[in-house]
């Protein structure tokens, strides 16, 4: 039962889309421009750098609020194993920004939201990541490529017995993140195609360039 609850408070969370409430705000619906996502990237390139840097500090930010929440609550009745609720927090915050009810379960891809996660999860996954997502101007292949490492640097220190819980909950934390880089991967399918036939987009943050 408390999985569930984690998972309804972050969706809950995940809900709040800061790209589309700024896209309305300028009368227009984001999803009807650039990539047709949600998110950070399309909110860069269609209303710019500062609407790019609104949306990814809100949409972190959701992400790091529903893990302190279910920390707070559940840190007296589960406090052995509050980094697998944390997670599953995370999952529910990233399915409500992936896919919101009242947007017709059309939202974003679930990155900003993802670093969010990893900033109040383990500081240590974020640092690796952060470093590995400026080495290139693609964000795609930035963002799947720190999935895979966070995934891999999470079962290493869980093996470690960096996460404190026994075999089996973080066996099952594994699995969750396993879940959520899978659902990146898939959520950037059309991505990975343009990357395989050299047509996807780069995103420069100084001069605007093409390529």
């Amino acid at each position: 039962m408390e999985r569930l609850i984690c998972l309804l408070i972050g969706y809950i969370c995940g809900l709040f889309q800061t790209s589309y409430i700024i896209g309305k705000i300028h009368k227009t619906d984001i999803r009807e421009h650039g990539s047709g996502n949600a998110g950070t990237t399309n909110a860069l390139r269609t209303f710019g750098k500062k609407a790019g840097a609104m949306t990814l500090l809100g949409d972190c930010l959701k992400c790091v609020i529903a893990v302190v929440a279910v920390r707070m609550i559940f840190r007296d009745s589960y406090g052995d194993i509050l980094p697998l609720l944390s997670i599953y927090a995370a999952t529910g915050c990233i399915l409500g920004h992936n896919f919101p009810v009242y947007l017709n379960f059309r939202g974003g891809k679930g990155i900003a939201a993802s670093a969010g996660f990893l900033i109040a999860f383990d500081w240590r996954l974020f640092v690796i990541c952060a470093v590995l997502f400026f080495t290139t101007h693609y964000v795609s292949l930035c963002s799947l490529s720190c999935y895979a490492v966070a995934l891999i640097a999470m079962i290493v220190r869980g093996q470690m017995g960096g996460y404190g819980m026994d075999g089996t909950h973080t066996t099952e934390m594994y699995v969750v993140m396993s879940f959520l880089t899978a659902l990146a991967f898939w959520r950037h399918r059309a991505n990975i195609g343009r990357l395989v036939s050299g047509t996807e987009s780069k995103v420069f943050l100084g001069k605007s360039k093409k390529g």
